[in-house]
């Protein structure tokens, strides 16, 4: 039923967009981006108003998008903000790498084997429930002050949320299809690959997104303390020295950063929509 009603839904925006104008028809096809395009443009033009032309707040505590873009060109111009952000991309990448290599594979493993879950779950729960800030001193006094200790932050952040993800998309394949599988002789290798991975993908993809986030805190929480240069390291410099542009400039870099990444987990997890369960509202 609900299936017909998305046909349905789906059929009468087809007609709507034949019988449209051209440029209703470009509005249609583009409603997203066009929404969001407006929604943040508005929000930019209120911030440079309050901000920089009516001067409706002190400068010293909020900046303006004009202002932070000079200070973004002058960081770039300059070469200062290069080696920062080269830095900070060596510790995201190898923190984020090494979460993926560890956190898939040992989630699959404690999803499908009964007894080792029983065995790793109380310590995965409890670590997961451990902010990773209080880690960090410990961090520093094992692996000392240099990008060891970044990395080491920033793959704990990200590799509980995929771990618990894979773990999570393993328990749940269809107990249903596993019986038909082994009704018809299957192998656990030939379960494995065909049933359990497929249902798991979509799971793992979303504890990829999930991680991105995390690896980008551990970046910035990594970088306060014991810290010479990154992006983290600016922000907290040009905080201590009150100039908000350049604070808002290493932000910006680290939301830009999530979106790109995110945005490139999304494109690869709508290749595996087929094998996503169909559930809930469009």
């Amino acid at each position: 039923m609900a299936d017909q009603n998305t046909a349905s839904e789906e059929l009468l925006l087809d007609v709507r967009v034949a019988e449209a104008s051209k440029l209703y028809k470009f509005y249609l096809n583009n409603e997203k981006k066009i929404l969001g395009t407006f929604s943040v443009s508005i929000f930019l033009l209120v911030w440079e108003l309050t901000g920089n032309v009516f001067q409706m707040i002190n400068p010293m505590f909020m900046s303006a998008p004009s202002l932070i873009w000079k200070a973004a060109v002058q960081l770039f111009v300059s070469g200062e903000i290069w080696n920062d952000l080269r830095v900070s991309g060596i510790e995201f990448a190898w923190g984020y790498i090494l979460s993926v290599i560890v956190g898939v594979p040992f989630g699959i493993a404690i999803g499908w084997y009964k007894k080792l879950a029983y065995v790793c779950d109380p310590f995965v729960n409890a670590m997961n429930a451990t902010p990773r800030v209080a880690l960090l001193p410990l961090i520093i006094i094992w692996l000392g002050i240099g990008i060891l200790s970044k990395i080491g932050i920033i793959f704990l952040g990200a590799v509980f949320p995929l771990l618990i993800n894979t773990r999570d998309g393993v328990k749940t394949t269809p107990h249903n299809l596993l019986t038909a599988a082994r009704s018809f002789g299957a192998s656990e290798w030939q379960i494995f690959r065909s049933v359990v991975i497929p249902s798991t993908v979509p799971f793992i993809l979303t504890g990829l997104r999930l991680g991105i986030g995390r690896a980008l805190i551990g970046v910035m929480v990594g970088e306060l303390y014991a810290a010479t240069a990154g992006i983290g390291f600016m922000i907290t410099v040009a905080g201590a020295t009150f100039q908000t542009d350049k604070v808002f400039v290493g932000v910006l870099i680290f939301a830009i950063s999530g979106m790109v990444a995110t945005e490139i987990i999304d494109r690869a997890e709508r290749r595996f929509d087929r094998w996503r369960p169909k559930v809930g509202a469009e």
